[in-house]
Parts: C-alpha cells; structure tokens; sequence
C-alpha cells in the first residue's frame, strides 16, 4: 500500500526530495504518523471586510481568524480508516495565538485518483486539490471545486465569486533541516482572504490509528 498522496502524484511521488516524500508518505501501508512543531514567522488576513467570512469559517475549525508574528503551531498527520472505509490522514493544525489555540482541521482521502480534502469538524466542505512537484522536490498544492454538504441536503458547488483558493507550496531546507511552508487564500473579487508562513521539524512516531481528538465528529460519505 502506498500513500494517499504517493497515488495521487503518481510518477511525480518519486521527484519530491526525500523528505518531503518521508512527510507525505504517510498511510496505514506505511505505518507511521507525521507530528509537526514549529513557528509561523507571520499569520495574516486581508482587510477588515473579510473579517466576518474568517470568523464564520472559525465556528467549525474551517478557517482561522487571528493574526500574528512568531506563532507557535503544530500540525498532526495521522492515518486512519473511516466509518466507511476509507484510508483518512489528518491534517490537524494549532496556533497559539493566544491561551486558548485556535484550529484548523481537515481530513483528506483519495478519491477517482485525487486527494478530496475534507474540511471543518463536521467534514462540512469538500474541496478537490491539485498536486504538483516543483524542480526543487517541492510539493505545490492549489485548491479546485468545493462542495458543502449538511446534512439530507444536497451538496452544492461553491461559486469560486464567493469562496477563496488556497495556494500552498512547501518544501525541505536542507541547509536548516527543517520543513518551510506558505499558504495563500485569495478570492476573485476581494483579493487577498488569509495566509501564512513558516517553518516546522517533523517527528514520524509509529501509528495505525489517529487519536479520537484529531477525528472529524461526523464523517461526510459524499465527495
């Protein structure tokens, strides 16, 4: 069994550096999890009008509304198998802005040979990601289609007019041994909604299982 990211890539899986394949190697196959630690060297947002938009995402751990420079976060990959079988990774994150940290959680799994990622404590958007490798051995990800789902409803396609596309790219600094991250969220219309920046060091503690805390509290059978 490979991983949920190494089938999706395909071919491209073996171009990331090694460990960058190391860090998204993880999978029930592989055996192991991938525990980040590390500091966000700037946490920012656009203007005050996009305020209200982060702090309704906020209510589900879909976005993160706080700001800041030097912020401490985590971020825990855990692999586990649903309630409807399917091979999930957690991609749990934690900044500590202020006492109490604030937390973005998302769940990824593959789906028709991509990686359909699961976003919210209720699984709530579905949102379809483009992989990509870098000639660095970077990992380029860019959001796509997004589907809310609540419940007997539905599920409807987000007008990107009024939703935002995340920009991510990451990489491993050799020269430093750590991992380096920045993410950007813009909307057509609004321009600029949220981003960050970073750095992290990486632990692979063994796991076959991803704690109950890190899991969504309701798994979402649409995609």
């Amino acid at each position: 069994m490979t991983s949920i990211f190494a089938e999706a890539l395909g071919e491209d899986f073996a171009r990331l550096s090694p460990m960058m394949q190391k860090r998204f190697g993880v999978g029930l196959g592989a055996g192991y999890a991938c525990v980040g630690t590390g500091v966000m060297s700037r946490i920012r947002r656009g203007p005050w009008w996009v305020v209200p938009f982060l702090q309704l995402g906020r209510l589900r751990n879909i976005l993160i509304a706080d700001v800041g420079e030097n912020v401490p976060f985590t971020i825990e990959n855990f692999p586990y198998r649903d309630p409807l079988g399917r091979e999930t990774v957690t991609f749990v994150r934690e900044y500590r802005v202020r006492r109490r940290p604030s937390r973005f959680d998302a769940t990824m799994i593959l789906h028709d040979g991509r990686v359909v990622d699961y976003l919210g404590t209720h699984q709530h958007l579905a949102v379809d990601l483009e992989l990509s490798v870098g000639d660095d051995g970077s990992l380029h990800l860019v959001s796509g289609a997004q589907r809310f789902y609540e419940g007997p409803l539905i599920g409807f396609r987000f007008p990107m007019l009024f939703s935002g596309r995340a920009r991510l790219h990451e990489w491993f600094d050799d020269q430093e041994g750590v991992y380096r991250i920045r993410m950007e969220v813009h909307n057509a219309v609004l321009g600029f909604l949220f981003g960050y920046e970073g750095s992290f060091r990486c632990e692979f503690p063994e796991a076959a299982d991803a704690p109950e805390r890190l899991k969504p509290v309701r798994h979402e059978n649409r995609v």
